[in-house]
């Protein structure tokens, strides 16, 4: 005697009537529906006069114990006595809740193949399911919407925007809108078509009000057309130019220094004196409290053999310190005017670049102070959309994008 165990269908309301493998080793389950009753295609009231039964249909299933299992049975037909009245002979074809009558998979399973694509891609999931790759496109078109429900969302909190390139050189670039919520849940809200400010203006203007009025920040970088466009739309809120991208623009002008005096230095030492040059740029760029021994010697080298790169790299790393001390907008503001004095007051002309940014975003960049949000969760979000990308070798359709991100984010919330 073999072994065997009971394992539940998990489809309500039909009866086995019985089972079998066919030759490929699947389960093959034959059900009949319990239900005695449908709604009239034609006038949509409830019948329940049967009339026959349908043709014999076969839906796939969960697998069990790794094989595949499917579900044959013959729908049942009703006959509407109320048409019938007016001349018409209407039967209507028994509709139950665990199958859609155009696919030819459960909902249950259908559920399980849209977890299977979390973090993975179509093809694997074909494979591994052997299940074809246009059926499981379907799926995701009819299951996964390619924008924003607004009706599932209660609050926004932060608002973050900023772009991708969805290839890579070519400058073609989307726009990612996405928000952080208060337990730091990040949600997708939108992959628009192009940076324009019109474009992402009009988003703006459609998220319902009862939203725009949660949002209290908005986090992005200095594109003028998202700062225009949230001043615009969503006046009541900070908008904050992130702190990661204003440190990118001031470490850039140290760095074009330390590019120029290495080069001006290999031109003026012997080649036994250049050497002391190599291995510079690392230790440069770090942190001091991050240095080794001997980075910390090679960089005091170069600081000896160029002065001008020792005063930039403590004005870089004076104003690292200002973001991160603990102060308030007021103190921040002066703090800021007060080292753009020292700059300007020195020899240094490196800086003359992030200055004229730091008066043209000076409001935006001090909003940083107020509660210190960036926009990391959106640099996080970026990440892993070029992740995806890598994974799926390109998403060049950007709702396909929105789908296939929501999907990442959201699948194991949907499909526990």
């Amino acid at each position: 005697m073999k072994e065997q165990i009971n394992i539940p269908l998990d489809i309500p309301n039909v009866r086995v009537i019985k089972t079998g493998v066919n030759n490929q080793g699947d389960y093959i389950v034959t059900v009949e529906s319990l239900e005695e009753d449908t709604i009239c295609r034609e006038c949509g009231r409830q019948i329940k006069h049967f009339h026959s039964y349908d043709r014999l249909i076969s839906i796939r299933h969960l697998p069990i114990l790794g094989r595949g299992v499917y579900i044959r049975m013959r729908p049942k037909r009703y006959e509407c006595k109320y048409c019938n009245q007016k001349g018409k002979r209407t039967t209507t074809t028994q509709k139950l809740d665990w199958y859609d009558p155009k696919s030819r998979q459960t909902k249950a399973y259908e559920d399980h193949i849209l977890k299977q694509l979390i973090n993975s891609t179509i093809e694997d999931v074909s494979r591994k399911e052997n299940f074809g790759y246009d059926a499981i496109e379907g799926i995701i078109a009819r299951r996964i919407d390619d924008q924003v429900d607004w009706l599932g969302i209660d609050h926004l909190s932060v608002l973050g925007i900023d772009e991708i390139s969805l290839k890579k050189g070519h400058r073609q670039y989307v726009v990612i809108v996405s928000s952080r919520l208060a337990d730091g849940t990040v949600q997708l809200l939108a992959i628009l078509p192009n940076r324009e400010k019109a474009t992402v203006k009009a988003f703006l203007h459609r998220i319902p009000k009862r939203l725009k009025r949660t949002i209290h920040t908005v986090c992005t970088d200095m594109w003028k057309a998202y700062l225009f466009a949230a001043q615009e739309e969503l006046a009541h809120a900070k908008i904050v130019v992130d702190r990661f991208h204003v440190a990118q623009k001031y470490h850039d002008c140290a760095d074009q220094l330390r590019k120029q005096e290495i080069k001006r230095l290999k031109a003026e030492l012997s080649k036994d004196e250049q050497e002391t040059l190599k291995h510079t740029m690392w230790p440069f760029r770090k942190h001091p409290d991050d240095l080794e021994d001997d980075e910390t010697q090679r960089l005091q080298r170069l600081f000896s053999l160029s002065p001008d790169l020792k005063l930039a790299y403590q004005f870089r790393l004076d104003l690292t310190h200002i973001f991160e001390k603990n102060l308030d907008k007021d103190q921040a503001a002066l703090a800021l005017r007060s080292w753009a004095t020292q700059v300007r007051d020195s020899s240094l002309a490196c800086f003359d670049t992030f200055l004229k940014t730091l008066d043209t975003y000076f409001e935006f960049i001090t909003n940083y102070f107020l509660n210190r949000h960036s926009s990391g969760f959106v640099e996080g979000l970026n990440h892993k959309i070029k992740v995806l990308k890598q994974r799926c070798y390109g998403l060049r359709n950007f709702k396909h994008l929105f789908q296939r991100l929501f999907l990442d984010l959201n699948g194991y919330s949907l499909f526990p």
